[in-house]
């Protein structure tokens, strides 16, 4: 007897989807539902409005497109015949990015092919002339992102008054991106009687108010991450290393040649940071590429490219340009910067981890950022381990470690006859021992494992709190950034430096003070007198620390600007 392919997906078959259905998921491969889709697929079955709140990876796309499908094809709506030349859509998805539109739309496809479902991605960057064509033939879905959705809505090109369902999918990350009123304004477009399905990594305020305003008695469903097993590791490895900001290109280089990533996303702030991150880790040796909003769709769709096919195996990207990103072999996730809200945490570190793979996330703190941490940390209910920046020796031991891998597997392929000759005529003149540890010098430095490496400085957090609650609160007023600075002489070992910025730029010294220890391993109390005249500013630090303040001064902003610093000229 032949088995039936549909037999391979009977997790699926329990829900009561149709063989069209499980036809296309046993293609897939998909065998058992996750633990999303098996809460949400029976209540969309049978029309009911749902608010799901699931990370990134969790299976959010199949667990709402299934029943979509069922439930359009049970009533007559797509397959064969079923639709007539500019017929409107029966289901709208509406996600934030043009990527996730893209990946959606072909899922969706994927699994409706045996229906004979039409989809149709709309966003932009895409010549809307291809989406008028396909919109004036008919289709059955439209996935489609906000901006690009009300703009064929003022067109009038889409008709959303035969809509059956609609999806929010990711609707906290689309209120991020200022969709709120886009939003709005679609679904006061659509019957009052559709269904509604909202899908969301994190639940904030307004994502309820959405949900009070639009869906009915919706059944509400919330899948954390899953819980591991005695003795198994985590999903997701979380951890985190505390560098001032002069070494943070070094440091995320060495940790990633002590990780060893198969690919990995770098977020960063901005997009000059991209870049010049970007070229230090090309420098290094890595294939690394940049994703930001400076650069158009095409050069969008090459790194994209160059990534999932394995010719790059690091993304640098800003958060913005990284939105709905989904790589299958991805498998760090970096935070060059501390998030500035728990909610992006969670999106970022959502993208490793999936289909029982353990994924891991890094995040680079500078000691100003360490409280932004703990704040994370009570946010999702996880303790994120502070790390020691690998050593030289530890990077040493490391690279040593691939080499001996990498010898080890070639001495288990085997077919090694061809080099004997090479061996036996050394072995004549030296010892074996002694041309079996030239052979691994020799494979390597060529693996470039002899890198001059400069130690890079551990920072420690220092328990400043508890030695200003025993000096009382009167000391601790005095502390206070914000309050005047004490108008002392300079002292021996301090120098001052000059900082281009000043009165007019409405620079206080609280702002100087909160920069310098933000940036460096400075405290408040290290930093001298300060004066700040109209146009620029003179500030006291010790000798030792100049260079690293200057540095780290010169590479950041206060009050929004870049200014000039050097050390005060006589």
């Amino acid at each position: 007897m032949i088995p039936n392919a549909a037999d391979d997906a009977r997790g699926f078959a329990d829900l009561g989807l149709r063989p069209e259905l499980l036809r296309a998921l046993a293609g897939l491969g998909y065998e058992e539902p996750t633990p999303i889709q098996r809460e949400a697929i029976p209540p969309l079955l049978a029309g009911r409005d749902l608010l799901g709140q699931a990370a990134t990876g969790t299976g959010k796309t199949a667990a709402f497109a299934l029943p979509l499908l069922e439930r359009l094809a049970a009533a007559g709506a797509v397959g064969a015949g079923a639709i007539e030349a500019g017929a409107a859509p029966r289901a709208l998805v509406l996600v934030p990015t043009r990527e996730l539109a893209i990946q959606v739309s072909e899922a969706v496809h994927r699994y409706g092919r045996d229906l004979g479902a039409r989809v149709l991605p709309i966003y932009g960057g895409q010549p809307i002339g291809r989406q008028l064509r396909a919109l004036e033939r008919g289709v059955d879905v439209v996935v489609a992102t906000p901006g690009r959705a009300l703009d064929h809505l003022g067109r009038g090109t889409l008709d959303l008054s035969r809509l059956a369902a609609v999806v929010l999918d990711e609707a906290d990350e689309m209120l991020d991106m200022g969709f709120a009123e886009d939003i709005e304004a679609i679904l006061g477009e659509t019957p009052a009687d559709r269904q509604t399905v909202l899908f969301s990594a994190t639940m904030p305020p307004r994502i309820e108010g959405i949900a009070r305003r639009h869906l009915r008695d919706p059944v509400r469903i919330r899948i954390g991450g899953r819980e591991a097993a005695p003795g198994v590791a985590p999903r997701i490895r979380e951890s985190a290393y505390l560098v001032a900001r002069p070494y943070k290109p070094a440091a995320l280089g060495r940790i990633l040649d002590v990780e060893a990533p198969a690919a990995a996303l770098v977020f960063c702030r901005t997009r000059e940071e991209v870049d010049a991150l970007t070229e230090s880790l090309n420098g290094r040796g890595y294939r690394a590429e940049a994703l930001h909003g400076g650069m158009s769709q095409e050069q969008r769709d090459r790194v994209m490219g160059r990534l999932r096919s394995g010719v790059a195996d690091l993304l640098v990207a800003t958060d913005v340009a990284a939105r709905g990103l989904d790589v299958e072999h991805l498998s760090h996730v970096v935070n060059y910067n501390v998030p500035s809200a728990p909610e992006a945490y969670v999106h970022r570190i959502g993208r490793v981890g999936r289909a029982g793979r353990e994924g891991v996330a890094i995040t680079l703190a500078e000691p100003r950022e360490h409280r932004m941490l703990k704040t994370i940390e009570r946010a999702t209910g996880r303790r994120i381990p502070v790390e020691k920046v690998p050593t030289v020796a530890d990077l040493r031991a490391r690279r040593l470690e691939l080499t001996r891998a990498a010898l080890e597997e070639i001495l288990l392929e085997g077919d090694l006859e061809g080099y004997r000759v090479v061996v036996e005529t050394l072995a004549d003149e030296f010892d074996v021992m002694e041309v079996a540890l030239a052979a691994v010098k020799l494979a390597h430095e060529a693996a470039g494992g002899v890198a001059d490496e400069e130690e890079i400085p551990q920072v420690e957090l220092r328990p400043e709190r508890d030695g200003r609650e025993r000096r009382g609160p009167r000391a601790r007023r005095a502390e206070r950034p914000g309050d005047r600075r004490r108008p002392r002489s300079r002292g021996e070992g301090m120098t001052r430096l000059f900082v281009g910025a000043g009165r007019s730029a409405h620079i206080r010294p609280q702002d100087l003070v909160g920069a310098i220890a933000g940036e460096t391993g400075l405290s408040g109390r290290d930093i001298g007198a300060i004066e700040i005249a109209d146009r620029f500013s003179l500030v006291e630090v010790p000798e030792d620390a100049a260079n690293e303040v200057i540095t780290a001064l010169r590479n950041t902003t206060i009050k929004g600007r870049r200014v000039n610093v050097r050390r005060e000229r006589f």
